[in-house]
């Protein structure tokens, strides 16, 4: 079912018989293929509202019948402006149903598109409460380069890295928590915006835990991958 023109899902002039087409990607009155604008985000795209909870059996079913429907075989005998559309279209339907299928991607994603973060803006920096323990696993990964260029033995070394991998591990996995928690409270907010509730302030505050969140589930996730690299 289509879903009505919003800010991010404006109304539509057919490029064939230029009536307003009311459908996201057919017009309702010739059934032509339609240009999208930029404007229109992959929530859009899958005429989903801008929530973090997406039953992904739904997703599955809803990107199976658009890849059917815009896929480029159904419009070798169309006209030129159709099959580049199909082509497009296929490629950008792909890269929405990526995004939107990973919940981490997904809160990434949301936030970009409300301009709460952007790409290279969010740097890198070890949270405070881990600073200690940041300290100690590089002092670690360092004896443990050092030892591999000597020809040391590396036993001890890994067993201590091993151990610390599993401490960020619990950590990644509690920052997850938290991150799904508030992207649960950005839902809530957005049921309570559109019961008609003014809550600008609210979301306002959830953006910026979500990002927090983002930031640090990231730094984590980078040391682990490091650690894991050296524990090869």
């Amino acid at each position: 079912m289509s879903t009505p023109p919003t800010a991010t899902n404006p109304p539509l002039v057919c490029w064939s018989c230029h009536e307003r087409a009311l459908g996201t990607h057919f017009c309702s009155s010739c059934g032509k293929l339609q240009q999208i604008p930029h404007s229109l985000d992959y929530f859009a795209l899958f005429e989903l509202p801008k929530k973090l909870w997406i039953e992904m059996g739904a997703l599955e079913q809803k990107f199976l019948q658009l890849s059917w429907k815009l896929h480029p075989d159904n419009f070798v005998n169309a006209s030129e402006m159709e099959r580049e559309l199909s082509l497009k279209r296929s490629s950008e339907l792909n890269d929405a149903h990526r995004v939107l299928r990973d919940p981490v991607a997904r809160v990434e994603y949301l936030l970009a598109t409300l301009g709460a973060r952007k790409e290279g803006e969010h740097k890198q920096q070890a949270p405070p409460e881990l600073l200690e323990e940041v300290f100690e696993l590089n002092e670690s990964l360092d004896e443990l380069r050092d030892a591999k260029s000597a020809g040391g033995d590396l036993a001890a070394l890994k067993v201590r890295l091993s151990g610390a991998e599993k401490t960020f591990q619990a950590k990644l996995a509690e920052v997850d928590s938290e991150l799904f928690q508030a992207a649960a409270q950005w839902d809530a907010a957005i049921d309570a915006e559109f019961a008609g509730a003014k809550n600008q302030s609210e979301r306002d505050a959830i953006k910026k835990q979500l990002n927090e969140l983002l930031n640090r589930r990231s730094y984590i996730r980078n040391l682990v991958v490091n650690v894991q690299k050296e524990l090869v």
